[in-house]
């Protein structure tokens, strides 16, 4: 994390970009070195060393957001080769828990952050909506460990939440109107309510497991 006389101030710095304290990013530190084996970088297949990850249904789509650079906050697109610790602390804030001193704005940017990080998982193409088929996707993923359930039900499923989403964000449609895709607005609208909190977390004391998004 840099020389031993720079790293107060580079603490700090990190610390005041993703709001994690200077112990919280010390452990961090010493899985991200974990994972890289003692590399400046990680890349994909250095995931395959995490357990929890290996039964995850959507242990692809998990993984692949830590290389998206919509995440990493970078201003051109795509995915990234790999990432250094602060691209590492940079995806691991997105799944800090909420504080118990923080203001109305700051909460309410904090959940827009989580909600545009799980939006960006469902956006495969990076086009700014997720289609049906998008949402079939990863519908399809999640239920895939369940032997009872055929991929028409999955498809089933995706269909039906998909029109929910129209309704929900459109209102009544004409006959000929196409809904083309939930926009981030109206992911907004349809996690209204919803406490994103319980549902991104990370175990910062488990040196097994990294992150859990579900």
């Amino acid at each position: 994390m840099g020389s031993a006389h720079s790293v107060p101030a580079e603490m700090r710095e990190l610390a005041d970009r993703t709001g994690f304290t200077s112990e919280q990013i010390e452990h961090l530190h010493r899985r991200f070195k974990q994972l890289s084996q003692d590399q400046l970088t990680i890349r994909k297949e250095n995931f395959d060393s995490i357990p929890d990850l290996e039964f995850n249904p959507i242990r692809g789509k998990i993984v692949h957001a830590f290389f998206d650079k919509r995440n990493l906050r970078q201003e051109s697109d795509g995915l990234a080769d790999e990432i250094n610790f602060e691209d590492f602390l940079t995806i691991m804030s997105y799944f800090r828990p909420i504080e118990m001193n923080m203001d109305e704005e700051q909460l309410d940017r904090f959940r827009k952050e989580k909600l545009k990080f799980l939006f960006h998982m469902y956006d495969s193409d990076h086009d700014g909506k997720i289609t049906l088929q998008e949402y079939r996707n990863v519908v399809e993923e999640l239920l895939s460990g369940n032997p009872h359930l055929e991929k028409e039900s999955a498809r089933s499923i995706a269909d039906g939440a998909m029109m929910e989403a129209a309704s929900i964000c459109v209102g009544q449609m004409g006959p000929d109107q196409v809904y083309e895709g939930i926009t981030f607005e109206d992911f907004l609208k349809m996690w209204q309510g919803i406490d994103i909190e319980t549902k991104m977390h990370v175990r910062f004391l488990n040196m097994e497991t990294i992150a859990h998004c579900y």
